[in-house]
């Protein structure tokens, strides 16, 4: 089994999350969006698993500094894909593979307990 987590290495919610899965013996790769990028075909699919509204985060700073013009073009996964691959700041993070599967967005203790147990 592989996990692979996406995100960005100065993010608080990412460094709880390799914090948790450190503690915990969880072998895992990351993948840096500011060093190393995101693709398109990566997005179109977590889209098709999650959906474009779990992944864009609106509560971030990113989101937060769009003007409200840019943030009302949002309204499709075509539209997510587009921002997101400009800005991957505005990606909710970490996102959380598991052999090529999206298992989770974000950093929930429990939920990573429950990956752990599942994948690992």
């Amino acid at each position: 089994m592989s996990l692979k987590i996406y995100g960005i290495k100065n993010c608080n919610t990412v460094k709880s999350a390799l914090n948790w899965l450190d503690e915990n013996g969880v072998a895992y790769e990351f993948h840096d969006f500011k060093t190393k990028g995101v693709t398109a075909a990566q997005l179109k699919d977590w889209v098709a698993q999650v959906g474009w509204e779990t992944l864009v985060n609106k509560r971030g700073t990113t989101w937060r500094k769009l003007s409200p013009e840019e943030q009302s073009k949002v309204k499709s996964a075509s539209s997510a894909i587009a921002l997101m691959k400009e800005k991957t700041s505005v990606i909710k993070r970490p996102v959380v593979e598991a052999d090529g599967e999206l298992v989770a967005v974000g950093f929930d203790p429990d939920e990573y307990a429950e990956i752990r147990k599942r994948y690992i």
